[in-house]
């Protein structure tokens, strides 16, 4: 009787269990990158972004979703691309880090994907660069490659605070 308790899973373990392996990939700058699907909580298309003064370049402002406000960050200013202008292409993805959701403008979705661990690489540390900072692996599918991303560490506790304070504004 013991060892059956033992086989039943809570509810939260099941939802952990069918998300792991799971990725969200998204298209910037011609490079295909994954978020763990446990990080989304929702997709949106783009949508009207109401500026913040003295913000970061890369963050783009705040949006009003269902009456949250939102930061977002524009991921191509964040990996230091070229800016370029939004299309019917153009995607927000609603995530939450720690306690507060932010939007990342992507430019566009591909799939949700599963990538199993034999499947990803460590990623390289080339330099103590912020860039490679989020970095978590990369990934194979089939024949494409995956740039895997902790949506926790794109921006840094500072960063966090910042575009927080400004959505609370």
């Amino acid at each position: 009787m013991e060892n059956e308790k033992n086989l039943v899973l809570t509810d939260e373990e099941i939802d952990t269990n069918e998300m792991k392996g799971k990725y969200l990939t998204f298209w910037t700058d011609h490079q295909l990158f994954g978020v763990p699907i446990s990080d989304v909580v929702q997709i949106i298309g783009k949508q009207e972004i109401t500026p913040i003064p003295d913000s970061p370049s890369y963050a783009k402002g705040v949006i009003n979703l269902r009456g949250d406000i939102i930061p977002v960050i524009d991921v191509r200013l964040r990996f230091k691309k070229e800016e370029v202008e939004y299309d019917e292409h153009t995607c927000i993805i609603v995530t939450k880090i720690e306690d507060n959701h932010i939007g990342f403008i992507v430019d566009s979705v591909d799939e949700v994907t599963n990538i199993n661990d034999e499947n990803i690489s460590p990623a390289p540390r080339m330099s103590k660069d912020r860039a490679t900072a989020y970095l978590t692996g990369i990934g194979k599918v089939e024949n494409k490659v995956v740039m895997l991303l902790d949506t926790s560490k794109i921006l840094n506790e500072e960063e966090i605070e910042i575009v927080s304070n400004a959505a609370k504004a």
